[in-house]
């Protein structure tokens, strides 16, 4: 029977019954952070809690852990997915990180094998890593006989860029061998294929072209172009691929849009919306610097008028390596004595930049070069991309909403990954279930710091930055001997 005294013991024994069951252990909470999520519109203060590299709770009410990062005035938002870079070394390693990136990947260039991508990391990551299947190395062994697994690095045989599989034509028999090749490599865990036609802009037919669009309708993986490049952002190369991705169906990706369309940026992106209208599944990116960066090799400086086609000369391109300004005569001694260092050339304009940062689903890359040792110079992209789209584009210029900005340094990349592989579907958002990498960095100061000749520096307001749940950079600085970065491998 229910009386008084039954009442009191309730009252006494209910607050230590429900702290029982409210306090829950996690591996790390983050705490009193603004925590912000492009997918679902969430931007308020909450506590996440992480177990397992997962987040598993995302709360009003303060959480218990194993290890507690106060974020109060900080932003907890999803880790940074670098769609295009080019250094997947242990300095480039520590700036993206330190600029927030939490997966890198090269889908432009790609590798082949892809399992050849991340060789440096073989210790061990910081980070999340993944490649493209490479066209151009596929090319080189149907045509060549060579492995140039990656076109950066220490390959097998040396990597030229006028050997036979860069400026010759391949025979019906080649290309068949050649997209024999490109499945394998899908099979091997590529995230799609990688093609840098403007590379081999003489070289490839319509009918190998459209070998590789084919491969990608059928096996319903993202293709990424560097685009045959015109005077001036003509428009041919791209109104190219834009043809093929609606015949074949193919997931088609324009790498660096505003590098390549120039002035005509707002055109060849209404020609994207026209054709993603008629059915087409087409994407894109932007830069945050200006410069374009590449082989003082490339095809486009060998056999064409590049001065022309960029509006610019000698004395508007910079030797990457030391950072000095060119003159003809340098330009020649460098293209001599060495045809695989690499040069940014000076065009881009800040409208064209803001232009393609409008449009609704654009995304955001690095395209880094490799960077190996502090003594030889890169370009600024490796240490300031995102850091600069923050400090910049959000805050000072306010272009962007932050929530926009944060969508275009994650959510659209894994969006768009998730066509490539299943374990995008937890990349790019903080929701529980998510993965648990994620950057923590000040609104108010974040910014970056590289700029060309000094691209090392790296940003400021971004102290803390998680992957799989584990802390990997602390108030600024990386910490050593953390490796829960993973190989991302394609499923399709």
């Amino acid at each position: 029977m229910f009386n008084i005294r039954t009442f009191q013991i309730l009252l006494l024994v209910m607050p230590t019954f429900n702290m029982h069951v409210n306090a829950q252990n996690y591996d790390m909470v983050i705490a009193n952070g603004r925590v912000v999520d492009p997918e679902t519109g969430l931007d308020g203060i909450r506590h996440l809690g992480i177990n397992a590299g997962t987040i598993k709770s995302i709360s009003t009410k303060p959480l218990m852990g194993a290890k507690t990062v106060n974020a109060k005035g900080l932003v907890v938002a999803p880790g940074f997915i670098d769609i295009h870079s080019h250094t997947p070394t242990k300095l480039g390693q520590r700036m993206n990180l330190l600029d927030g990136v939490t997966t890198q990947l090269d889908m432009e260039a790609g590798a082949f094998p892809v399992s050849f991508f991340g060789q440096d990391y073989r210790g061990g990551a910081h980070l999340n890593y993944g490649a493209s299947v490479a066209h151009y190395a596929v090319r080189s062994k149907v045509m060549e006989g060579l492995n140039i697994e990656y076109i950066f690095g220490n390959t097998t045989d040396t990597f030229q860029m006028d050997g036979k599989s860069w400026t010759t034509k391949a025979t019906k028999d080649q290309i068949e061998a050649m997209r024999v090749m490109i499945n394998q490599g899908i099979d091997g865990g590529g995230l799609g294929i990688g093609v840098l036609l403007d590379y081999l802009t003489s070289a490839v037919s319509a009918d190998e072209l459209r070998m590789l669009f084919e491969v990608a309708g059928e096996r319903q993986v993202p293709i990424h172009v560097h685009l045959r490049r015109g005077y001036t952002g003509d428009p041919a190369g791209l109104i190219d691929v834009i043809n093929l991705a609606k015949e074949t169906n193919a997931p088609l990706f324009v790498v660096h849009i505003t590098h390549n369309a120039m002035g005509r940026v707002g055109e060849w992106l209404q020609m994207i919306d026209a054709a993603n209208q008629e059915g087409a599944n087409i994407a894109t990116e932007t830069l945050s610097y200006a410069a374009g960066g590449t082989s003082i090799s490339a095809d486009v400086f060998r056999h064409r008028d590049w001065q022309g086609m960029f509006d610019i000369t000698y004395e508007d391109v910079q030797w990457i390596a030391t950072g000095e300004w060119l003159t003809k005569e340098t330009w020649d001694k460098y293209a001599r004595e060495q045809p695989r260092g690499s040069v940014n050339h000076h065009y881009v304009k800040e409208d064209w930049m803001k232009t393609a940062l409008q449009w609704p689903r654009m995304m955001v890359a690095t395209d880094a070069l490799p960077a190996v040792d502090l003594s030889v110079k890169t370009n600024p992209n490796i240490a300031g991309t995102f850091s600069r789209v923050l400090g910049h584009y959000v805050r000072d210029t306010k272009l962007l909403t932050l929530s926009d900005g944060l969508a275009r340094m994650s959510l659209y990349q894994a969006q768009w990954l998730s066509q490539a592989s299943d374990d995008f579907d937890k990349k790019g958002r903080i929701q529980q279930g998510a993965d648990a990498d994620i950057v923590i960095f000040d609104p108010i100061t974040v910014k970056a710091n590289a700029v060309y000749g000094d691209p090392y520096q790296p940003p400021t307001g971004i102290p803390h930055v998680i992957v799989g749940g584990q802390l990997v950079v602390s108030n600024g600085e990386l910490i050593e001997g953390v490796y829960p970065g993973q190989r991302i491998l394609g499923d399709r």
